[in-house]
């Protein structure tokens, strides 16, 4: 995404200006706290598209809803009522089905990504996955959740065994699933596939030790995330939180920084960059500090750097302590 020319501060204690685009690029990610009725699908469906009409007209360049959007999260309903596995392969979609090319044309006509949470049919087996369709209604990328109770024989809940970033319009992405999010392996595997951001589409606990768990990938890995839960939402950019919100079917909005990718041509932008402040920032520096050297009053924090005559003199004399 290119952007325009974009200032900020060289650091927290001086004010001179750098081009924050040679470290990151920015753009405004909405999440979207659905809570998806079971086993309706249609319904479910409806739902979840008036809620992306009506964020799409904050203009974000990405939404994301939560876990199981389509068919309503019915894996563990399918789990203790075994008779229901068949209807839940029933109601799984195909990743070329009809609902996903639904919202594959209205992330087109609203210009906007779109990554949301669905059972997905795959042959006779159903996968706990979410897709990211692009802005131009192309799919290009699906992850299958990899932290769920399952067993061999279950093909109403098979697992993911594919841990690997995309590239998407909006930067190389990497997507967890709810529980996914609590280990921090799975983080760092994607994020040392070069992902830039992470989403997190969720159908789980809201409690204070999920947020903490969020953060905590967010800072182990130097990435924005977009996380959309079933009564929360929470989007974190440069390790804070950007946006939270409580309550079910709320619409939470916030600008993310999404690191640049590493080549040469970004890692000479940020020396050229850092250079170019450099000389001015110095400059002030020493314009400030000879002011108050011709005040003869420095600081309490400079003069504890300073040493006394005497001790100064001693060390000398004994080539700075080398000598008796």
């Amino acid at each position: 995404m290119k952007s325009k020319r974009r200032l900020e501060r060289i650091c927290v204690w001086d004010a001179e200006p750098i081009d924050a685009n040679v470290m990151f690029s920015r753009f405004t990610a909405a999440a979207v706290s659905l809570r998806p009725a079971k086993w309706d699908k249609a319904g479910n469906a409806d739902k979840m598209e008036d809620f992306f009409r009506k964020a799409a007209r904050k203009k974000p360049h990405l939404i994301v809803a939560p876990e199981g959007m389509l068919e309503g999260y019915v894996v563990s309903d399918a789990t203790w009522h075994r008779e229901r596995a068949g209807a839940l392969i029933d109601i799984a979609e195909p990743i070329n089905g009809p609902y996903i090319r639904r919202f594959q044309k209205l992330a087109k006509s609203l210009r906007t990504c779109l990554c949301f949470g669905f059972a997905e049919r795959i042959g006779r087996d159903a996968f706990n996955s979410a897709v990211f369709i692009g802005n131009d209604g192309r799919v290009y990328g699906t992850h299958h959740k990899l932290a769920e109770t399952t067993h061999p024989s279950w093909n109403f809940a098979r697992m993911g065994d594919h841990i690997r970033a995309f590239d998407t319009p909006l930067g190389r992405c990497g997507i967890l699933i709810c529980a996914d999010r609590w280990f921090s392996i799975l983080a760092r595997t994607l994020a040392l596939d070069d992902a830039q951001f992470l989403v997190i589409p969720t159908f789980g606990t809201i409690t204070k030790s999920q947020t903490v768990a969020v953060l905590a990938r967010a800072r182990e890995n130097g990435l924005p995330i977009v996380q959309a839960n079933v009564g929360m939402n929470m989007i974190v950019s440069r390790g804070e939180i950007a946006a939270y919100t409580w309550g079910e079917d709320r619409i939470t909005v916030a600008e993310i920084d999404v690191p640049v990718r590493s080549s040469p041509s970004t890692l000479r932008a940020c020396v050229r960059e850092f250079q170019r402040a450099q000389k001015r920032m110095h400059h002030k520096w020493y314009v400030g500090t000879m002011k108050e050297i011709r005040k003869a009053k420095p600081s309490r924090d400079v003069q504890k750097a300073f040493l006394s005559e005497r001790a100064f003199r001693r060390l000398q004399k004994t080539n700075w302590g080398a000598e008796p």
